[in-house]
C-alpha cells in the first residue's frame, strides 16, 4: 500500500497515541488487578450513558483519585481496566444504571458532557483516555449476553473479554472500520473535492467517508464510496493515517484518492452537494476556522493537502 505522511509535527491524530500501557499479560491475572485497584494512586474515569462526568468552567472530565476513586470502584458492579500510567492503574466505570444526578454526585462532578464537547480542554493523552474509556464501556454495556445462545456473558481480563456462561464462547470488542478520503484532481491546478452532507451545518463542506463492508479491502471501500456518493472513479489510492473513533466503536482510516474525472454527481440522499476547491479556496476556509473538526483526522488530512498539494 502506498502511503503519504499526514502527521503534524509528530503529533498523533486525535484519540490516538498509545499513551497507556494496556498490560495485556498482567490484566489476565485477577489477583494482580485486585492489588492494582487497592493502590492509593489508582485513577478512575466515570462515564454515564457514553458521556463524561464533568466539573469546572470550562467543563473538564472528572478523573477520580483517592477516596472518590475508591467509592466508584466499590459502588459500581463492573470496572474495566484501561492500563498503566507508570505504576498507577487507570480504570473506567459505567454509571449508566444510575440516574443523572446520582451519577454526577457519586463521581464528585457537577454535570455531564460528551467526550467531543470537552476534547479541547484536555491534553492529547487525557482525551485519548476518555475516548478509550467511552468505547470500551459502550461495548461492555451492550455485550451483556451471548449472541449465540443468549446466556449471560461475564467479564475477563479486566473487561477486555467477556465469556459466555452458557456455551463458553469468548466475546471480544468489535471495531467498525470506516474510510475517510480526500479526493484530488489529476490535472492542474490541483484541487480537492469536498461534499456537503445532509447532516452537516448549512454551507459546511467536508471530506467523503463511509463504512467498510464485508469482503472489501480498505482501497475497495474508498473506490465504492466515492462512486456511490459523487459518481467519480478514482485511480491511485494512498494511505494517509488512521485514528480511533470511539463513537461508538469506529476506526477511521484516511486516504488520498486521485479522481479520473472532473464532474461529480451527488446522490442527493446522503450527499447534497460536492464541489472542487482550489488551494487558495481551502486556505480561505482554514483562515476562517472551517477546516474540519478539531478532533477528527479529516482536519489533519485537509491541512496536509493544503500545505503540500
Amino acid at each position: 500500500m502506498e502511503t503519504v505522511d499526514v502527521a503534524v509535527a509528530g503529533t498523533p491524530p486525535p484519540y490516538a497515541g498509545g499513551w497507556l500501557d494496556r498490560a495485556s499479560t498482567q490484566r489476565t491475572d485477577p489477583a494482580w488487578l485486585a492489588r492494582l485497584r487497592d493502590r492509593p494512586d489508582t485513577r478512575v474515569v466515570p462515564i454515564w450513558q457514553d458521556d463524561c462526568v464533568v466539573h469546572g468552567d470550562p467543563p473538564r472530565a472528572v478523573v477520580a483519585t483517592g477516596t472518590t476513586a475508591r467509592r466508584l470502584l466499590d459502588d459500581t458492579a463492573e470496572a474495566v481496566f484501561l492500563g498503566l500510567d507508570g505504576d498507577a492503574g487507570v480504570f473506567a466505570v459505567d454509571l449508566s444504571d444510575l440516574d443523572r444526578s446520582a451519577a454526577v454526585a457519586l463521581a464528585g462532578g457537577d454535570g455531564i458532557a460528551s467526550v467531543r464537547t470537552v476534547y479541547t480542554e484536555h491534553t492529547p493523552a487525557a482525551a485519548a483516555t476518555l475516548g478509550y474509556a467511552r468505547g470500551l464501556l459502550h461495548w461492555t454495556r451492550n455485550q451483556r449476553y451471548c449472541g449465540r445462545c443468549g446466556a449471560a456473558a461475564e467479564p475477563r481480563d479486566g473487561g477486555h473479554v467477556r465469556a459466555c456462561q452458557g456455551c463458553g464462547r469468548l466475546l471480544f470488542p468489535r471495531i467498525e472500520p470506516a474510510v475517510l478520503m480526500l479526493v484530488e484532481s489529476a490535472t492542474e491546478p490541483r484541487r480537492c473535492l469536498l461534499a456537503r452532507h445532509r447532516a452537516s451545518v448549512l454551507g459546511q463542506y467536508s471530506t467523503l467517508a463511509g463504512f467498510v463492508e464485508t469482503g472489501e479491502s480498505l482501497e475497495d471501500a474508498v473506490r465504492r464510496e466515492v462512486a456511490e456518493e459523487v459518481g467519480l472513479t478514482v485511480g491511485a489510492v494512498t494511505y494517509a493515517g488512521s485514528q480511533p473513533w470511539p463513537f461508538p466503536a469506529g476506526l477511521m482510516v484516511a486516504f488520498r484518492a486521485t479522481a479520473t474525472g472532473d464532474t461529480p454527481t451527488v446522490d442527493a440522499d446522503e450527499i447534497l452537494d460536492a464541489r472542487w476547491f482550489t488551494r487558495a479556496e481551502l486556505a480561505g476556509k482554514a483562515a476562517a476556522g472551517d477546516l474540519g473538526r478539531v478532533d477528527s483526522i479529516d482536519r489533519i488530512l485537509l491541512r496536509s493537502w493544503l500545505d503540500h498539494a
